[in-house]
């Protein structure tokens, strides 16, 4: 089954103070992390200079394995862009794609 993760993240003053340089070398950091599971495939949004209440940025993650999606955040919350205090998960909105036809496959080959 395919998972689908929207995650809210919010950067810091902090990050913006940091110049570009800086900034890259942290992103391609996080970008190692992400690279090492390929299971999750990662893709990021720039939201702040549109309508977003409680975030500044977000993340499309989608997945079959839960488990992997699950070990890249654990090693991305131990990096210093989240330890550091530059970086906050505000919100995850999950879901799974179609998954009404797994039930009723499910469902219909039981009866």
């Amino acid at each position: 089954m395919n998972y689908v993760f929207i995650v809210l993240v919010e950067f810091y003053p902090s990050w913006l103070a940091k110049t570009r340089e800086e900034r890259g070398k942290l992103a391609d950091e996080l970008k190692e992390v992400i690279f090492k599971y390929p299971d999750v495939h990662v893709r990021f949004f720039d939201a702040e200079a549109f309508p977003g209440k409680e975030y500044t940025d977000f993340l499309i993650c989608e997945t079959n394995n839960v488990q992997k999606y699950h070990y890249m955040w654990e090693e991305l919350r131990d990096h210093s862009v989240y330890t550091e205090g530059h970086l906050k998960i505000k919100d995850v909105i999950m879901g799974s794609e179609e998954a009404y036809k797994k039930f009723e496959e499910e469902s219909f080959t039981n009866q």
